[in-house]
């Protein structure tokens, strides 16, 4: 009843190469995933280089921080104390008034760290960049500011080298190096600024000598009455 005379094996050893072949190629697929997903997160990264968000903040960034939003109130006082020249015993009494109006927009300023970023925000429960400036200026001063900070830079006095920057001077950057006035912030001494940076992040110091700020300062201006 058997036509035929090949070994029992014969069969089997034909059937092995095809699965040998069936399982390689399925190992091999499996192999090539991880390559692919590599691969995704890159072309994700490289997407916003082209059309940059209104002054992003670099993850980075907030390791250089002088104070954290919730910094202990003596960390904030010791900051500005230290920015008050004008308010050694030696000092004349339009200095030590200056020294006085100065260190009050300062004291302000900090006691603000934490509040969250809300864009067109000009009060507590939220501010933009030129809305905290405002706010700060307004109720501290009595001094009304331009709304915008591409205003606020063609108002006061232009203080052209950077060495020469003060407490309470107005500090402005640019979306990109060497472009339009788009962010200010209130400089407290020692390369340091206070702002509010944007969506997502809250009222906190940060310090010029970074690399992201470094680039995209534009200018200061001092306020008029100071």
């Amino acid at each position: 009843m058997t036509t035929t005379n090949q070994p029992l094996g014969r069969p089997a050893a034909s059937r092995f190469p095809a699965f040998l072949r069936l399982t390689c190629a399925i190992l091999f697929g499996l192999a090539a995933l991880p390559a692919c997903a590599q691969q995704a997160p890159a072309a994700a990264t490289d997407a916003p280089a082209a059309q940059p968000a209104p002054l992003p903040m670099p993850p980075a960034l907030d390791a250089s921080l002088a104070l954290s939003p919730r910094a202990p109130v003596s960390e904030a006082r010791k900051l500005v104390a230290a920015a008050q020249p004008a308010a050694d015993a030696g000092a004349d009494d339009d200095k030590r008034a200056l020294g006085s109006r100065i260190q009050s927009v300062l004291q302000r300023a900090l006691t603000l760290l934490g509040t969250p970023y809300r864009w067109g925000g000009t009060t507590t429960d939220g501010f933009d960049c030129s809305g905290l400036v405002g706010y700060v200026f307004r109720t501290t001063l009595g001094i009304e500011l331009p709304r915008v900070s591409r205003d606020m830079a063609r108002s006061g006095q232009l203080i052209a080298d950077r060495a020469l920057l003060a407490p309470g001077d107005l500090v402005f950057f640019a979306r990109r190096a060497g472009g339009k006035v788009d962010h200010v912030g209130i400089y407290l001494g020692e390369g340091q600024f206070v702002h509010a940076p944007r969506t997502g992040k809250a009222v906190e110091v940060s310090s010029l000598d970074n690399n992201y700020w470094n680039r995209r300062y534009i200018q200061a201006r001092r306020v008029a009455q100071l």
